[in-house]
């Protein structure tokens, strides 16, 4: 099987670029900070989804070199060892499913979300446009 390009970048790495950028800190700051206000919180929820990214990557790395281990060609492949070939192809399908979901979702979401400058450095926004009247009813 071919490797991957070792230059490549994982999604994981690009995710975290990406909550960097918009935080403006390292992602391990972010994360203490995220630890401190872990419920109902968009960063405790970018963080904690990068951290499955990143394990669902590290799980891919170890079936896909446990999986070239059991499939080598000086190795005998009996019943046992099929089941094993077999339950590790399982694994890398689940973790690779793992990934793209989250890759998926956490590049929405980033992609759904920019970085506000602090409100004394940038002139007041306008303001928002009232609720227009309700229609006077109707009688019968």
């Amino acid at each position: 099987m071919p490797q991957p390009d070792a230059t490549a970048h994982s999604a994981s790495q690009i995710i975290a670029q990406r909550i960097e950028q918009l935080y403006g800190q390292p992602l391990a700051a972010l994360e203490a900070l995220a630890d401190h206000n872990p419920r109902d919180s968009m960063l405790a929820a970018l963080t904690g989804s990068h951290t499955e990214l990143a394990l669902a990557e590290r799980n891919i790395a170890f079936q896909t070199d446990r999986l070239r281990e059991l499939v080598a060609p000086e190795r005998e492949i009996d019943r046992i060892e099929a089941g094993h070939i077999l339950d590790c192809a399982r694994r890398l399908a689940d973790s690779v499913a793992a990934r793209d979901a989250y890759a998926t979702s956490v590049g929405a979401v980033l992609g759904g979300l920019r970085r506000v400058s602090r409100p004394d450095t940038q002139p007041p926004a306008p303001p928002v446009p009232a609720a227009p009247a309700p229609a006077a009813s109707r009688t019968r």
